[in-house]
């Protein structure tokens, strides 16, 4: 068996998919997609879930061992963010719900609220503006008419 995985790994390129099911030394956990990096190792490429020891669950693309292109992010906390991802972080176009239910919408840089977007209160109403990580000067209500 060891000799025919071996023998399978080697052959495969860079470019070839595999699906695996791993399980980390922390508990941690993955089902999807792994490719051959440059190196020769084993990496996180295409689409999968991990799972941490401690709760927390990303479903999306990979590349390279990195959260990169959309994906969903849940917390044992009740958050969410679904939306896009680069080198491991809230890159782009986004939604993150928080734990009470409120919910921002928008651009994220670095894992920050970062542009355009709306933030939706935990009483329904909509403000929108630019956002700058915890300040956002000069939001308006959105009116329900």
């Amino acid at each position: 068996f060891y000799l025919s995985v071996k023998c399978i790994w080697m052959c495969l390129s860079a470019d070839t998919a595999i699906k695996v099911s791993l399980i980390f030394p922390n508990g941690d956990k993955y089902e999807g997609e792994c490719r051959k990096s440059e190196s020769g190792e084993l990496v996180r490429s295409g689409t999968g879930k991990h799972t941490s020891a401690s709760g927390i669950i990303y479903t999306g693309e990979w590349q390279e061992d990195k959260m990169l292109g959309k994906g969903t992010l849940q917390f044992p906390s009740g958050a969410v963010y679904e939306g896009e991802f680069k080198d491991n972080a809230y890159n782009g176009s986004g939604t993150y719900t928080f734990p009470d239910g409120s919910m921002y919408k928008g651009q994220f840089y670095n894992d920050r609220l970062e542009g355009e977007g709306t933030f939706t209160d935990t009483q329904g109403l909509r403000w929108t503006g630019d956002f700058h990580g915890e300040a956002a000067p000069g939001l308006k209500l959105l009116h329900n008419l």
